[in-house]
């Protein structure tokens, strides 16, 4: 039974929560997670940007900032995609390669800019390995064929890490 579960929803709505919560667990059973996550940056309280780090290395890189001048912009930010693909191609493809879980946060406009980003992510998704995803909402239509869509709000966020856990562990390679 192959495992791939976007998670989405409404800014703010806890799907980065629940992915890293998801990855955390995983961990503890012993299980190899893999892939990346973008965390926001902010400065005095306010959002300047977003990395992206390796969940595998820890390595980390620059996705996007606030003025940045880039011919690739997301309102106020502008993506640097050679930073960006530095971390995140290597990092899908060691998850493929070396680890039991892959795990994407996010599949979202920014990161699409990249071409060798989505060729990654298209062999992410020939790969047996489980996936977890979080996905922008205004591209549901594009992955929903790909695998489970699961709405995240404020009254199951805090169900779905263990329900995803035990959907992942039940897809897991022995």
């Amino acid at each position: 039974m192959m495992v791939r579960i976007f998670l989405t929803g409404p800014p703010r709505c806890g799907k980065t929560t629940v992915l890293l919560r998801v990855v955390e667990e995983l961990r503890k059973r012993g299980l190899k997670v893999g892939g990346i996550t973008t965390p926001e940056v902010r400065e005095a309280g306010r959002r300047v940007g977003f990395r992206v780090v390796d969940l595998y290395t820890g390595a980390s890189g620059r996705l996007a900032w606030a003025g940045l001048s880039s011919r690739f912009r997301v309102g106020k930010y502008g993506v640097d995609l050679e930073d960006f693909e530095r971390v995140a191609v290597p990092a899908l493809e060691r998850a493929v390669s070396e680890c039991d879980v892959v795990c994407v946060d996010e599949v979202g406009k920014m990161e699409l800019y990249s071409r060798k980003f989505e060729e990654a992510l298209a062999g992410v998704f020939k790969s047996e390995k489980p996936v977890v995803a979080t996905l922008h909402r205004t591209l549901v239509n594009r992955y929903r064929h790909l695998g489970k869509v699961v709405w995240v709000t404020p009254e199951n966020r805090d169900q779905l890490p263990g329900r995803i856990v035990q959907r992942v562990l039940g897809g897991v390679k022995a």
